[in-house]
């Protein structure tokens, strides 16, 4: 594995998905899990999100479309937050899990905008700001 992509893989990670969510991720890791661990930093993070053909507000929702097709709600609710960090709005997500939701269907766009509304609930009181999110 090479550790400069661990790296660049680690710093990305941390700007979409926020310092406390790495630490605690990376707190729990065991010599069970530690090198899957860095694979995802190095490959995924390292490796595809470091790339210059896509800014990081357009890998973001992609990842909000891919996620909400494969029904993987934690990680649904995660990159929902993500993309808040890297410019998305509330609005183009809104868009997109629309978008999913008549290629995907209805019970899936439902679950998809469930998990999107907590997630959207949640950064909005983690960052404890005064206007609340629009209809989240």
């Amino acid at each position: 594995m090479s550790n400069d992509r661990i790296e660049a893989g680690l710093e990305v990670r941390r700007a979409v998905l926020g310092d406390d969510h790495v630490e605690r991720t990376r707190g729990g890791l065991t010599d069970f899990d530690q090198e899957l661990d860095d694979m995802i930093s190095e490959w995924a993070w390292g490796s595809v999100w470091t790339r210059p053909g896509l800014e990081r507000k357009t890998r973001s929702l992609l990842n909000i479309a891919l996620l909400a097709a494969l029904d993987r709600q934690r990680e649904l609710g995660l990159h929902v937050q993500g993309a808040l960090r890297t410019g998305c709005t509330h609005d183009e997500i809104k868009e997109v899990l629309l978008h999913c939701t008549s290629y995907l269907g209805v019970p899936a766009g439902i679950a998809a905008f469930s998990t999107a509304k907590a997630a959207l609930a949640s950064a909005h009181e983690a960052a404890n700001t005064e206007d609340p999110p629009e209809n989240p």
